[in-house]
């Protein structure tokens, strides 16, 4: 592929990071929006398309773009590693003083980009959030699940967690560099994000439908979101199954005392029913508190073993430490290869985000 000069990392004032999978079919239509709107505001950026392994002509479609946008930079990941392991490969690769994180489906409009940048240098903010102040477009069903995550995640995390604010976001370097030094493996960015409580503002916007292509975030990814939040950022759960455990000594308390005067009074044969229901509710109690101590424990399991959570295949920005598409083609990635965590920061500071990083891996999240 033809290299074309990139914009260097010291003029960039701006960077978009854009998650991508299986994105063909709406990505004419975001770089027709997207593009103008970034040139219209005068300063020096960056698109940071992250190809999150897609199977179809993604891949294909951002190299032809690419060819007569320079700023379009493609970072490709080796493998599908979801949807925000592939924000963080974008944002630990990001150079601009600002970052902003949105979608391909354009459902959050890119046209709101020059306001959230004019907010940030306006009032000295760290973070502005994406506010959805309608979801019109949205199914009944995906809203009311919309509004049961984000009740749930206000309640265990604080009312500091923005309701309706998504993954379109704007952040300031001092944010981003913040979120690089965090150790967690499994990240959900709505909720580190206002964890950090750097000062933040928000901008309100309604949520459009999808022009074209589909939801990449079914019922069983979005069950699979609301698991990581409530485990990964709340002990709640655990001291819930320390009440049912408690309800179920009480329950078995009553049994064993209505047991007893059955028993007293020789009606020994009535009490089968009760005891048989007893039973299924501890059995019950015991699997819900088993289930809830698994997944903690296999959130310790994966942060011991270490993981990078993505490999990267090839950055095409000039001198990225993942080399060139060229450079990945000259000097493949062999499957024998040892794979080496990457250098946990310095106590107490983040790692040098100019730092270059092992040739395939990305930092570890």
């Amino acid at each position: 592929m033809t290299e074309v000069p990139e914009t260097t990392a010291a003029a960039t004032v701006l960077s978009v990071v854009i998650p991508m999978y299986n994105e063909e079919e709406v990505l004419p239509a975001l770089v027709s929006r997207l593009r103008p709107v970034l040139a219209d505001l005068g300063v020096g950026y960056e698109v940071v398309a992250v190809d999150d392994g897609s199977t179809d002509r993604t891949a294909e479609l951002l190299a032809a773009f690419r060819l007569g946008w320079p700023e379009l930079r493609v970072i490709g990941l080796r493998r599908n590693s979801g949807h925000q392991a592939a924000l963080t490969a974008g944002l630990d690769r990001a150079h601009g003083a600002y970052v902003v994180s949105i979608d391909a489906d354009l459902q959050d409009p890119p046209e709101k980009i020059p306001e959230m940048l004019e907010l940030a240098r306006a009032e000295s903010l760290d973070i502005v959030y994406g506010i959805r102040a309608d979801r019109a477009s949205d199914t009944g069903f995906k809203r009311w699940t919309a509004g049961l995550y984000y009740r749930l995640v206000r309640r265990l995390a604080g009312p500091s967690v923005p309701a309706q604010a998504g993954d379109f976001r704007l952040l300031s370097r001092a944010a981003v560099d913040a979120l690089k030094a965090l150790p967690d493996q499994q990240r959900v960015y709505r909720l580190l994000v206002p964890w950090l409580g750097f000062p933040s503002g928000e901008v309100r916007y309604e949520r459009a439908p999808r022009p074209a292509g589909q939801s990449k975030y079914p019922l069983g990814r979005m069950i699979r979101l609301a698991v990581d939040s409530v485990t990964g950022f709340s002990a709640a759960p655990l001291r819930i199954a320390t009440w049912l455990g408690a309800f179920a000594f009480l329950v078995c308390l009553v049994l064993m005392i209505y047991t007893l005067s059955a028993h007293a009074f020789q009606h020994t044969v009535p009490g089968w029913t009760s005891l048989f229901i007893g039973v299924l509710f501890i059995g019950a109690v015991q699997l819900v508190c088993v289930g809830l101590l698994g997944e903690y424990v296999g959130r310790i399991y994966t942060a011991v073993q270490n993981r990078p959570t993505y490999f990267i295949g090839h950055d095409t920005a000039a001198g990225a430490a993942a080399g060139t598409a060229a450079d990945a083609a000259r000097r493949p990635f062999p499957a024998g290869d040892p794979v080496v965590p990457s250098p946990a920061p310095p106590p107490g500071g983040s790692a040098d985000p100019a730092a270059p990083l092992p040739q395939g891996l990305g930092r570890r999240s």
